[in-house]
């Protein structure tokens, strides 16, 4: 590769960002001047709130049938802590003032419960803070405080009346047991206990650091790279010299190269800043320490350097496979607007899978380390709390690493994709397009696909959850409707042909015995194959069982309309019909089939229905992508639901003819006899849907 030519295209694309001042401002006046001022405005909010709490003044009535013991203890409280210094001021003789020894001072007021009247409109007007009221009960002592938590005043003068409630128990406590003659410390500590925290203050303080730093850390990287990403995908392409650079004697691979160089360049100069400006707050912060505690003393600030020499580098790796996975989401759009919108849920998902340093107990296990931005969360995490697992600090390089050149690589795939780049009709959203500048006819594009999958999805796990819950059986027939409506109306709406959208034409005959044939066998290997997922997983296969037998009870026609025929009809519609259709237009048929069975899997939520759905969905997509006709999949999946409907509203008449099926675990030589017939007719069904001449657009 010509590294002459790549050194030129770089010097051009980080000339064109660092024209976008968003880019400038985002790489250096965020972490410099954004992040200090942020912690200095927090501190000075702290010290706010501090001093006011110092100042406040809390209106407590006391109305207790105990000749007033109680409200001398509030007095008496405040009385000891002027004693050991505390300057009480010059209250009125109703008003004391208070010192908790580790917390603020604060004025005490004691109001004459008469002169309140009702107690409950006096704290909603706040003319008082807490109302306690006390009499006897039951030949004991009992006192109510009244207060209103909402209002943060009462819920304070609260806590300070139940802390005084602490210390005058203890009291009586001790005077009654002085009264029978013991002694009230054997009797009230018998024992003496003290809690020795062994952690240094560098582990303390890099626990703290653990949980926060790396989410800023993952949140401004992203920032970072976010608009030079933008400006040399979107941006060029807005600005149309795009078209420019493709004519010059320069090779795809060395665009899309130094177009990552630079992004991963600036991403890296941000990475830089931000560490710099994170560490200098944090060397303020123990400076801080220093001077104002004895204990900060012994802080050795050496031994967080083998932390940060392998944070900089896991950050430094991270930044290249950030750079690469926000050129991917970017190089679709065709405007800065709508970069930003494309790459709104990707901040989002990093967002969320960086709160998992908040999260205790997760570890940073070999699993944990192949997920993206998590991986570095817990890295950063554990160098900070003095964890040093070497093998793990190599897996979440290597897999950042990893991860980035399959971005570069799919990113070469788009930019060698003249349909991408220059947008074509079977790519980007129609759905949001003015429906009269919409042509008519042809199928769904790709971006409106994914959009009815993600709408479907979490309507059928939102809304379709509570219909079932509501309803039982007619809840899971709502379900089904909501799983046809969404994508026929974006169908409609787009002004697609529903005839090639959904496959709606004949199948030959031979075709159909072929797709019976297939879908026999096809449920005989998924019975093996359900039996070894059992074993594996015994607590899944309880629940699965559980809910599916409790919407087998009621009408048989009814059962079976709505647990065979209305999926069968459907999801039909939605994966074999919509998504693949749309996916058929605009990828190869293993791509196009294999993310329509893995949506199929994913989309019934079980970890043991995921492989045996897939299979069947991967059937499914065959049949129809061979044979045009989505017929053949709705009576493929219907006659798989209807079997197993029938499996279990006539459990007792079919386990008297088949008792092999209904034993648990399936027995060894029967399972591997089904195993056997169920491959035997799946290849015979094939073979025999082989002969069929696929159809002509």
């Amino acid at each position: 590769m010509n590294t002459k030519i790549i050194g030129t295209l770089v010097k051009k694309e980080l000339l064109d960002v660092l024209r976008d001042k968003k880019t400038v401002i985002m790489m250096l006046v965020v972490p410099v001047i954004l992040y200090p001022l942020i912690f200095i405005g927090v501190m000075q909010i702290g010290s706010m709130i501090a001093s006011n709490m110092e100042e406040r003044e809390y209106r407590i009535a006391v109305d207790a049938e105990d000749g007033g013991a109680f409200a001398d203890a509030l007095a008496e409280r405040s009385r000891a802590a002027g004693e050991d210094g505390t300057d009480t001021g010059s209250a009125p003789e109703d008003e004391t003032a208070d010192t908790d020894e580790d917390g603020p001072a604060y004025t005490l007021t004691l109001v004459d419960a008469d002169s309140i009247g009702d107690y409950q409109t006096a704290l909603e007007n706040e003319e008082i803070d807490a109302y306690v009221r006390g009499g006897m009960r039951n030949d004991e002592m009992r006192y109510d405080v009244y207060y209103i938590s909402s209002v943060a005043d009462s819920a304070n003068a609260a806590d300070i009346v139940m802390d005084v409630f602490d210390g005058y128990r203890e009291e009586l406590t001790e005077i009654k047991i002085k009264e029978a003659g013991l002694d009230a410390h054997e009797i009230l500590e018998p024992i003496d206990y003290v809690r020795q925290d062994t952690a240094t203050s560098e582990q303390s303080l890099g626990s703290i650091m653990g949980m926060i730093l790396p989410f800023m850390l993952v949140i401004s990287l992203l920032m970072g790279t976010m608009y030079p990403a933008i400006d040399t995908t979107a941006g060029e392409r807005e600005r149309g010299t795009l078209e420019t650079i493709l004519t010059l004697p320069v090779t795809n691979r060395q665009l899309i190269v130094s177009k990552f160089i630079t992004v991963a360049m600036i991403g890296m100069i941000s990475a830089f800043f931000n560490i710099l400006s994170m560490g200098g707050i944090a060397f303020y912060m123990y400076r801080v320490m220093e001077l104002q505690s004895e204990t900060a003393a012994g802080f050795d600030m050496a031994g967080f350097y083998p932390a940060i020499i392998v944070g900089v580098l896991a950050v430094f790796v991270f930044s290249l496979f950030v750079s690469a996975i926000t050129m991917c989401v970017t190089a679709f759009a065709k405007s800065y607007k709508e970069a930003n919108n494309y790459i709104t849920p990707l901040m989002l998902v990093v967002m969320f899978t960086g709160y998992i340093g908040f999260i205790p107990n997760v570890e940073l296990t070999q699993v944990m380390a192949m997920v993206p931005v998590a991986n570095i969360c817990l890295l950063i995490k554990n160098l900070l709390a003095f964890k040093t697992d070497y093998t793990a600090i190599a897996e979440v390089l290597v897999s950042n690493v990893a991860y980035a050149v399959l971005a570069v690589l799919f990113l070469s795939r788009i930019y060698d994709s003249e349909a991408v780049l220059f947008g074509d009709t079977k790519s980007g959203f129609q759905l949001f397009e003015k429906r009269s500048n919409l042509p008519k006819g042809g199928v769904p594009t790709v971006s409106d696909a994914w959009f009815v999958a993600a709408v479907t999805i979490v309507l059928v796990l939102y809304a379709g959850s509570l219909m079932q819950l509501r309803f039982g059986l007619g809840g899971v027939f709502g379900t089904q409707m909501i799983i046809l409506l969404v994508p026929l109306a974006v169908a409609l709406y787009t002004k697609k042909d529903l005839r090639r959208t959904y496959g709606f034409r004949a199948a030959p005959p031979s075709a159909s015995a072929g797709a019976l044939i297939l879908i026999l066998g096809l449920y005989l290997v998924n019975i093996v194959l359900s039996d070894a997922l059992i074993r594996l997983f015994p607590s899944s296969a309880d629940s699965v069982e559980l809910t599916f037998s409790s919407l087998t009870e009621g009408s048989p026609v009814f059962v079976f309309l709505v647990l065979a025929a209305a999926p069968a009809v459907c999801e039909e519609m939605l994966f074999r019909g919509f998504i693949l259709h749309a996916m058929r237009a605009r990828y190869r048929a293993p791509v196009a089939v294999g993310v329509v069975a893995v949506l199929f899997g994913l989309y019934h939520m079980s970890l043991i229905k995921f492989l045996p759905t897939g299979l069947l969905g991967l059937a499914l997509c065959c049949v129809v992508y061979k044979t045009g006709s989505i017929y053949l999949s709705m009576m493929m999946h219907f006659i798989n639901n209807a079997v197993s409907v029938a499996a279990m509203v006539y459990s007792e008449a079919l386990e008297k003819a088949f008792p092999f099926l209904y034993r648990e675990p399936l027995p060894v030589r029967e399972g591997a006899l089904l195993g056997a017939a169920g491959v035997l007719l799946a290849l015979t069904g094939a073979a025999v849907l082989s002969k069929t001449k696929p159809p002509v657009e």
